[in-house]
């Protein structure tokens, strides 16, 4: 049964291990109330994960750490029990699907476990892990749905109320519940008038579902730039703890967690995951009522797949009107171009890319379009710079 004394002792075996990430003031993230993030991004394999699955391993009976551990996982789980494991000399089988990205299959295997790819994707992967757990009798570190692994997890929630006393409201991310279930159980029970929201992606919401309807539901599919949060269905003991300490539960876009990716690159000089970042997204576009109060948001992870984070990036400029792309009908003739140029540059607009094409059957043969990508600052100088040309009798085109 998890308690708050279970969460302190797992803070006792965590305090030489992990790092306790300082809250960071992040007063631009939402100007209405007082922002601090908490950048679990900064531990050793780049994510909170470590916490639970550190201290799920140390409670293991000597007989069960010679026999070994086996999870599954093809990012931040993987890793924190890779770690863990070997930090108590015991050996570890990670199981993951074998279209896992390169850098964490190398990842997990430079923290020193043994790595089993199979063939097909998470579920597959999974359902080789409890064979091989069956077949040799290791250890199953559940990600999620163990009070060892949430009592880590748990621990979050002590040094955010031992950092800062005035706390109104913690913003955490939800996969299969397993971060928030610690940190709203430790929070709640040292201070129950602190708000505890969890934030899902719109494409994953197995946690909301099951909460909303008060059952456990197992999504058909799950879609999201968020993949550490993409879990089709929440565990029993998540589920039970989100009902009875959990204040709220919201969901944001992936256009959304983009542009928190780019704020938290910008402003904190932090890189996260989708999954880490959705806390931010939700206080950036205002999805809990936080107006006025002082609110940390957990980051719970740093360990995107570098192949994505410039596509991440470039959605997160167009959602925050930092890009822009016009399609212009010009005459085909000298001087149409350097004026629209003139135009952009006099109101501040920075030209990126152009690209020229004929018009269509439909059009004046003398017609062209040009397709102009430039940067902004904002949705209003988008705007500004449209009327400029518009003004000037050139036509936009959508």
């Amino acid at each position: 049964m998890l308690t708050l004394d279970k969460i302190y002792h797992a803070s006792y075996v965590l305090k030489d291990v992990i790092r306790r990430t300082e809250l960071i003031h992040a007063p631009n993230i939402n100007k209405k109330c007082n922002i601090f993030i908490k950048p679990e991004n900064l531990q050793l394999t780049g994510s909170f994960k470590v916490r639970g699955s550190y201290y799920k391993i140390s409670q293991l009976s000597e007989e069960e750490k010679a026999k070994g551990v086996i999870a599954c996982s093809a990012g931040n789980h993987a890793q924190g029990v890779a770690l863990a494991a070997t930090k108590n000399g015991i050996k570890s089988i990670i199981c993951l699907p074998d279209c896992a990205p390169i850098s964490k299959i190398e990842a997990t295997k430079n923290y020193g476990a043994e790595i089993c790819l199979v063939e097909g994707v998470y579920d597959d992967a999974y359902k080789r892990a409890i064979e091989l757990r069956d077949e040799h009798g290791y250890t199953f570190i559940h990600p999620f749905d163990d009070e060892d692994v949430i009592a880590g997890q748990g621990t979050i929630g002590l040094e955010i109320i031992e950092q800062k006393k005035d706390i109104d409201a913690v913003i955490v991310p939800i996969g299969g519940g397993g971060i928030i279930s610690g940190i709203a159980f430790a929070i709640k029970s040292l201070n129950p008038n602190i708000k505890v929201y969890g934030v899902q992606a719109a494409g994953a919401p197995s946690m909301k579902n099951s909460i909303d309807h008060k059952k456990i539901e197992r999504l058909a599919a799950v879609s999201t730039i968020a993949d550490g949060i993409a879990v089709k269905e929440p565990g029993q003991n998540t589920f039970d703890i989100c009902s009875n300490y959990v204040d709220g539960i919201v969901t944001v876009t992936d256009d959304e967690v983009s542009s928190a990716i780019l704020s938290m690159i910008e402003q904190h000089k932090l890189i996260t995951e989708g999954a880490g970042a959705v806390a931010v997204a939700a206080a950036m576009f205002n999805k809990v009522p936080i107006e006025g109060k002082n609110v940390v948001c957990i980051v719970s992870g740093g360990n995107i797949d570098v192949n994505i984070l410039d596509r991440v990036i470039k959605r997160g400029l167009l959602t925050a009107g930092r890009t822009a792309l016009l399609k212009i009908e010009l005459m085909d003739r000298p001087g149409q171009l350097v004026q629209v140029s003139q135009i952009i540059a006099e109101h501040g607009g920075n030209i990126t890319g152009v690209h020229h094409e004929r018009t269509n059957a439909n059009k004046a043969i003398t017609g062209c379009f040009v397709r102009i990508n430039i940067e902004t600052r904002n949705f209003e100088h988008i705007n500004t710079i449209k009327e400029a040309l518009t003004k000037a009798g050139f036509n936009l085109w959508d």
